[in-house]
């Protein structure tokens, strides 16, 4: 018999990056250069974590599926009217600051206590998904820390796959060294699953499920409560785009192993 999950999604709003993004320094610290007039986008992370989730609550009938999201109120609005025509959820704004700066512990602080303040949350049936890599919050720790502050220490990261079984129990793919998956099986919820790039394809927008979530996602945006996130003595000396370099030399005539030879030289000196 199917399992009833209530699935949690974190999912943060990155400037969208095709934008050419600058780094300044403000007065509150790091920032990015014009950051509140470059268009937004659901980080494509933990974007595939949303559609599987979606995926699995219609397998198992009764399930429930939140979407966490932490930004600007105005930036999550503008990201949730194309986000919502994907797949069906509840929306859970939270009210902060954009971008890869803020320290992952304040931010993941904030997420946490969200979903522990979410109605209705069973424990017993909880799986909070999220991006196991993140086009801002890149810390690759954001997740963990959610997780251990909700005493959740069942965790996976790089996950592909899950596959509820009857008993209530999942069998979960996770990414390891040499292309290759690692099979794990948990007995049970709760569980925290950071996600790899899934199975599907980024579904298709359907105008009736952007209208049905729009009528509880207008509400939850106003209802959005603001977070302030610490420091925690974070501090950065400098912030700078990569220097970009080329170097390129045009040889004809050579030979496989002179041009392997090359390679092996130019790699070892890295």
């Amino acid at each position: 018999m199917p399992s009833q999950l209530h699935i949690v999604v974190c999912a943060g709003i990155v400037p969208d990056p095709l934008q050419t993004l600058e780094p300044i320094t403000t007065p509150s610290g790091p920032g990015l250069k014009n950051e509140m007039v470059l268009p937004a986008v659901l980080d494509p992370w933990a974007a595939c974590a949303l559609y599987e989730a979606a995926h699995l609550a219609a397998k198992n009938p009764g399930s429930k599926l939140w979407l966490v999201s932490l930004g600007p109120k105005a930036k999550l609005q503008q990201v949730m009217m194309t986000v919502a025509q994907k797949v069906a959820f509840e929306l859970v704004p939270i009210d902060g600051p954009i971008g890869g700066f803020p320290d992952a512990h304040a931010t993941a602080a904030a997420i946490a206590s969200t979903i522990e303040a979410i109605p209705g949350v069973d424990r017993s049936k909880l799986l909070i998904f999220g991006g196991w890599e993140s086009a801002t919050r890149g810390a690759c720790v954001t997740l963990q820390i959610v997780g251990e502050r909700l005493g959740i220490t069942e965790q996976f990261q790089g996950v592909d796959q899950i596959d509820m079984r009857d008993d209530g129990s999942f069998e979960v793919l996770e990414r390891i060294e040499g292309g290759r998956h690692q099979v794990s099986v948990c007995s049970s919820a709760p569980a925290v699953l950071g996600w790899a790039t899934g199975n599907l394809a980024e579904p298709r927008n359907n105008p009736q499920i952007g209208m049905a979530n729009m009528r509880s996602m207008m509400p939850a945006l106003q209802k959005a409560k603001a977070a302030t996130l610490d420091t925690n003595g974070l501090s950065y000396v400098s912030v700078s785009l990569p220097k970009q370099q080329r170097t390129t030399r045009v040889v004809k005539d050579m030979t496989p192993d002179q041009i392997a030879a090359e390679l092996v030289e130019w790699i070892g000196a890295e």
